[in-house]
């Protein structure tokens, strides 16, 4: 007799640089890696999901390159 096997679940996501940056991540994902990789801000920046509460939390929140990656987003929208 054949035993059922529970199907294996995906492994856990490895935020990086190209996830943080991507515009098929959903803006809940890109909450998530805001809150807890700090590092990982200034690339969220330039995601086109990023809504403004979520912009702004970065601002607020700060992180490497942050101001920097703010600076070329706004001059871009000029």
């Amino acid at each position: 007799m054949r035993q059922a096997t529970a199907a294996v679940p995906p492994p856990p996501l490895q935020p990086t640089p190209a996830i943080a940056c991507a515009p098929d991540t959903p803006v809940e994902t890109l909450w998530a890696i805001a809150r807890s990789h700090p590092e990982l801000r200034r690339w969220i920046v330039a995601n086109p999901n990023a809504d403004a509460d979520l912009l702004e939390y970065i601002s607020q929140q700060g992180g490497p390159h942050v101001r920097r990656s703010l600076d070329i987003l706004l001059a871009s929208l000029a």
